[in-house]
């Protein structure tokens, strides 16, 4: 089929599942959960009217391309630019214990725990523990929301999300081209991993921090709302291209640029109009994008070959389930503004997500162990999505965190 007739089909699977979106809505059920169950359903069967638009959706390089180049900087940059920033200033700390030290600790288990007891080869084991690694609280967040959950508790959960995934992607990174040659140095080995992670995590820092202040500047001379859309588009990709160029972390620095942009910059430069029309603009492509990545989590199915491969996949999400669990407790001990009811949420609606399916996808067919990795990343999402997803909303009212709003 033409380029054109794919294109058809994939703008005909777009409006599946806008519409499954729309049906989610109206159930007050979360879209994300629901998109994946559609996309399941479409996967295990053969529609051959949707056919050619699903291979090029779950076997396109191009495709999978877009999804990190393209979504990636949008989904970031809009949950960045709605960060309440007082509530990020008031539990900073435990923020950034979660997001750095829970991350780290999240993919050192995973990855001993992988090679040791799934015995997956070294590399290997460590580029699965780096994709579990990220959080994507999505369908968490939006449960929140619609409980009237602490927003404290909402922008803990938030800034672990967007930090946590610039480290799990620089762990991405080290652990698919550079493990084998620090291993084999030995010392000298490891301290070059902490240089280039310091390289990409501070060189991320200080290239959102300056595109967010430049483009904080340029905005207060102009009140012109289109302009200024596109001028935040031009934020959000140009710090993610540039910092991939300087080969530091373009995540980091679009969560960066976003968090200067959405409070600095708006504070100056935004008027009430202006800053309404972004996140209505923001809210549009990012329900998109995220309508076409949890639909086509559903749809990979029919490309992974699970058979004999339940045991493994069974113990794989034990363990990261357990390592979550050690890192958040860990990782929160020593603060004093994380309750034990927060903990416990922070815990299970640690989900896994969009992020880790388009890192996947970017692993080239050559890589080694590419296949039990993609077959052990999509089994989690899945489960986490369903199981977790469909479970927080249970915990959240025996926790009694409904009632924790009128405190915050």
């Amino acid at each position: 089929m033409d380029f054109q007739g794919v294109f058809i089909e994939i703008l005909i699977l777009l409006a599946v599942s806008i519409f499954v979106i729309a049906g989610a809505k109206l159930i007050k059920q979360q879209y994300s959960i629901a998109l994946v169950l559609v996309g399941l359903v479409l996967g295990l069967t053969d529609i051959p009217f949707f056919e050619a638009s699903e291979n090029f959706i779950t076997k396109s390089e191009v495709f999978h391309a877009i999804i990190v180049s393209l979504f990636l900087p949008i989904l970031l940059g809009d949950a960045s630019l709605k960060m309440n920033v007082n509530h990020f200033f008031d539990y900073r700390r435990s923020s950034m214990s979660l997001a750095f030290l829970g991350t780290l600790l999240t993919f050192f288990i995973i990855g001993f725990a992988g090679y040791y007891f799934l015995h997956l080869p070294l590399v290997t084991a460590f580029t699965f523990a780096s994709l579990m690694s990220a959080t994507d609280p999505i369908s968490v967040v939006s449960i929140f929301k619609s409980m009237g959950v602490s927003k404290k508790l909402l922008t803990v959960m938030e800034t672990e999300s967007l930090f946590n995934d610039g480290v799990a992607v620089v762990l991405f990174k080290i652990s698919t081209v550079y493990l084998l040659t620090y291993i084999e140095s030995g010392i000298a080995g490891i301290g070059s991993g902490i240089l280039l992670f310091l390289q990409f995590s501070i060189g991320g820092l200080i290239v959102g921090g300056i595109m967010g202040y430049i483009f904080s500047q340029v905005i207060r001379l102009f009140d012109d709302y289109p302009l200024e859309i596109a001028f935040t588009l031009l934020l959000f990709f140009g710090s993610y291209f540039i910092s991939e160029h300087f080969q530091v972390s373009g995540v980091i620095a679009v969560v960066v640029t976003g968090l200067i942009y959405g409070s600095y910059g708006k504070r100056i430069g935004m008027s009430q109009t202006t800053s309404h029309n972004i996140n209505a603009f923001m809210d549009t492509i990012t329900e998109l994008a995220n309508s076409l990545i949890f639909l086509m989590i559903g749809l990979e199915i029919k490309n992974i070959e699970f058979a004999h491969q339940w045991y493994v996949i069974s113990v794989a999400i034990v363990i990261v389930l357990i390592a979550r669990t050690i890192a958040v407790y860990i990782s929160t001990a020593f603060s004093k503004k994380i309750p034990g009811s927060w903990k416990a949420i922070l815990n299970w609606g640690g989900l896994k997500g969009s992020l880790s399916i388009a890192l996947v996808l970017s692993l080239p067919a050559s890589f080694e162990g590419r296949n039990i990795i993609l077959i052990l990343t999509f089994s989690i999402v899945v489960f986490s999505l369903i199981v977790q997803g469909l479970t927080v909303k249970p915990l959240i009212l025996k926790l009694g965190l409904t009632k924790e709003d009128s405190k915050s």
